[in-house]
């Protein structure tokens, strides 16, 4: 039985899904409401199909949900909000964007990511060519790092001026995934707890 205060945490993940020693899988294991949104598809994402995914992990969290969502996820939330009816933004108390990448995403950067097996080929990211302009409807936190493969620190100011959201530094912590040696990024545990208790 949900008491009314009690919050969700959905956990939106990026290209390649998040190991065991992300910071999200990590909080999944902390926080006993922890939903992650699970894609068919980890490796050659379709916008409309992460987005429907993620629209269907709000709609089975029966009461207020904060979004915690990294890399790819950040671009997913973000599209999926621009979509979303004013009773489903309504159950979002706020979001958490962490380290959105600059759209399109290079092959370049996508060749260099590590993420695709030896010879596989490079995905095309469809329905992710460029971000979506939305002042988001929703509290929220921008946080990046100054050396981040798949953003420039000046895509990560536009990325924040085009949302209207404050964008935080995360110092030079890479992509912050996985191999960013994160742990349970506390700090970030306080960004989300900022949200859940606005």
């Amino acid at each position: 039985m949900l008491d009314d205060d009690d919050v969700f945490l959905i956990t939106v993940p990026g290209w390649g899904n998040s190991g065991a020693s992300h910071w999200q899988s990590y909080w999944e294991v902390l926080y006993p409401l922890a939903r992650r949104v699970e894609q068919d598809d980890w490796l050659y994402p379709t916008r409309d199909a992460w987005v429907q995914r993620l629209a269907a992990t709000v709609a089975d969290c029966d009461g207020k949900v904060v979004i915690a969502a990294h890399s790819l996820g950040c671009h997913t939330t973000v599209e999926w909000l621009g979509q979303a009816s004013l009773l489903e933004q309504k159950k979002v108390k706020g979001v958490l964007l962490v380290a959105p990448p600059a759209l399109p995403i290079t092959p370049q950067r996508a060749a260099a990511s590590g993420e695709l097996p030896p010879g596989a080929p490079l995905p095309d990211f469809a329905g992710f060519a460029a971000p979506r302009e939305l002042r988001l409807p929703v509290p929220a936190r921008l946080v990046a790092s100054h050396d981040d493969l798949f953003c420039d620190w000046t895509e990560a100011e536009a990325l924040a001026a085009c949302w209207q959201v404050p964008l935080l530094s995360a110092g030079n912590s890479g992509h912050m995934g996985s191999n960013s040696g994160l742990g349970d990024w506390k700090a970030g545990q306080r960004l989300i707890q900022q949200l859940i208790l606005d």
